[in-house]
């Protein structure tokens, strides 16, 4: 009889522990969440940042004279919309769409709006643009605008990037669509609704410890372009806002 209650017991222990064991163990640890896109930046892009006119001074720092287009590729269609340009609608908002505005002579201010989400001012045209980094946000809603939709992401070394490259800490790639049509210059020189527009920021310490950022801009329009027209624009760190001063531009029918 002893023998029969030493194994109930035994048998009774071990169903404990073992539901003790399972409900100890529970679901298996959710995964962490990556870092989100400002805690990762590989690079620092924000703060205020002065044009530097080292190029092209005739077309950016002054309104060129109307059929001044030289070396945009326009096709036939693109110099018939820039022969139309009056001096009337200089200063005109088409200006400063997205695929022209980080030629303008301007100030830059930039700051994170959110995690996800990297906001730059312009005091030149007072405009601002935004970069999605959310994937989810990848795909341009509603109407075109003249900033568009802008989809950002970083590249790092090693992680492929133009030409399998990238510089050292990494650069921000950005990709805008769902552009109204505007001008790539003063002066009328135009891009169409249908264009695309890519941006490489890159930010570079020089040997004096000044801090600049490069922007590459690439633009893809098939209605007023024989290819792509590419540029590259240079911007200086300022230790403050102190020089800010937002220009509106001039909304002309």
């Amino acid at each position: 009889m002893k023998y029969g209650i030493l194994i109930a017991a035994l048998v009774a222990s071990a169903a404990s522990v073992a539901a003790q064991q399972g409900r100890g163990a529970g679901p298996a640890p959710a995964a962490p969440r990556p870092p989100s896109p400002w805690a990762s930046a590989p690079i620092d892009v924000t703060g205020y940042w002065v044009s530097i006119v080292n190029e092209d001074w005739r077309w950016r720092m002054v309104t060129p004279p109307k059929g001044d287009y030289a070396s945009v590729p326009l096709n036939d269609a693109g110099r018939k919309v820039a022969d139309s340009w009056t001096t009337a609608r200089d200063g005109s908002c088409e200006a400063y769409g997205a695929a022209g505005l980080m030629r303008n002579p301007t100030r830059l201010h930039i700051t994170w709006e959110n995690e996800n989400t990297l906001k730059i001012e312009t005091d030149a045209g007072a405009q601002t643009r935004r970069f999605f980094f959310d994937p989810a946000r990848k795909a341009a809603v509603g109407p075109a605008s003249l900033q568009g939709h802008s989809f950002a992401e970083w590249e790092r070394p090693g992680g492929g990037g133009r030409g399998g490259q990238a510089p050292a800490g990494g650069n921000l790639k950005v990709t805008t669509s769902n552009m109204r049509g505007g001008w790539l210059r003063k002066n009328g020189v135009p891009y169409s609704a249908s264009a695309g527009l890519t941006e490489y920021y890159d930010r570079f310490a020089a040997p004096n410890n000044d801090e600049w950022l490069v922007v590459t801009t690439i633009v893809n329009d098939p209605t007023y372009l024989n290819q792509d027209f590419v540029t590259s624009t240079h911007f200086k760190k300022e230790a403050d806002g102190a020089k800010w001063a937002p220009a509106p531009c001039k909304t002309i029918s």
